[in-house]
């Protein structure tokens, strides 16, 4: 405990000469003496800098990066009852409140011409005169229309081959999907966010960047969402093997969303594309606690 009191102070008294030194240049005048006018602000953040450098340099935690990358939906949910009965309410209002179309008004001209012609005073001078020119009927185009939507196959929303195949992030299209990677951790392995160790000299990001690309096979082109971690996730060592510079591990997550499709298809791919609510399966209770936070079911 006094070594931990007498560190603070040590620390402060070892960055006041730095900031003595700084300071100096930002009260002397501008003139021609070829050094750059210094801001408080600079200073203190190029001290904090420093300090948090050594921080984690001297940190008996082991530092972790991991990405939480969401393929998000590509086709819309199944509506609800609720939804369906609000979506015939509008259209039914839209119905009552809107105008007629082109071709609607082209259905009934055709239809007061053909009740002219039925007519026992018909005229066929007072017409238009189109020749020869064969006329082609509002019906006409509806039958043409009818005939090409018959032949016309959507394609299926429930795909059951493809759903059921965990590795393929083509699955399950109306729902957002999350990577989840098998990785060693100690003597087992587990199904985790794809996390890697932090490096010095790189940021927080750079390490979840890493940690996505050196995924085996895998060919990821994702977009993050932003500098700063979503959540953190922390656990101790086991008392065994504990140590005064290794008590354990802090895990930083970063959000990311796959961008450009999904990646081709591999033999034996270690990730999984798992929906949020399958990840209980796969997730260890103490983790998947931490990680259902940022998890959004969208």
């Amino acid at each position: 405990m006094q070594q931990k009191k007498m560190a603070a102070p040590c620390g402060r008294m070892t960055s006041r000469p730095l900031l003595q030194f700084l300071s100096r240049f930002s009260r002397s005048p501008v003139g021609n003496t070829g050094f750059r006018q210094f801001s408080s602000a600079t200073v203190c953040r190029a001290a904090f800098q420093i300090n948090e450098a050594a921080e984690r340099a001297n940190s008996p935690w082991t530092l972790v990066a991991a990405v939480y990358l969401q393929r998000l939906p590509v086709i819309s949910a199944d509506c609800s009852p609720i939804e369906q009965q609000f979506k015939q309410m509008l259209h039914q209002i839209e119905l009552e409140k809107s105008v007629l179309s082109d071709h609607e008004l082209r259905l009934l001209e055709d239809a007061e011409r053909m009740s002219r012609k039925q007519a026992d005073d018909y005229d066929s001078d007072e017409e238009d005169s189109h020749g020869d020119q064969e006329i082609m009927m509002a019906q006409d185009l509806e039958d043409i229309w009818e005939q090409k939507m018959k032949s016309f196959q959507p394609a299926p929303r429930v795909r059951a081959d493809v759903d059921k195949d965990l590795t393929s992030a083509e699955r399950c299209l109306a729902d957002s999907l999350v990577l989840l990677a098998e990785q060693e951790v100690g003597d087992e392995k587990l199904w985790l966010l794809p996390q890697t160790r932090w490096q010095e000299g790189e940021t927080l990001r750079q390490t979840a960047e890493r940690a996505l690309t050196s995924l085996p096979a895998a060919g990821f082109k994702a977009t993050f969402l932003g500098n700063a971690p979503c959540g953190v996730y922390k656990y101790k060592l086991p008392k065994a093997i504990r140590t005064e510079n290794s008590i354990g591990t802090k895990v930083f997550f970063f959000k990311a969303i796959l961008a450009d499709g999904a990646p081709p298809k591999t033999k034996k791919a270690p990730f999984l594309w798992v929906k949020k609510s399958e990840l209980q399966k796969y997730l260890k209770p103490a983790y998947m606690m931490k990680v259902e936070r940022f998890i959004l079911d969208l």
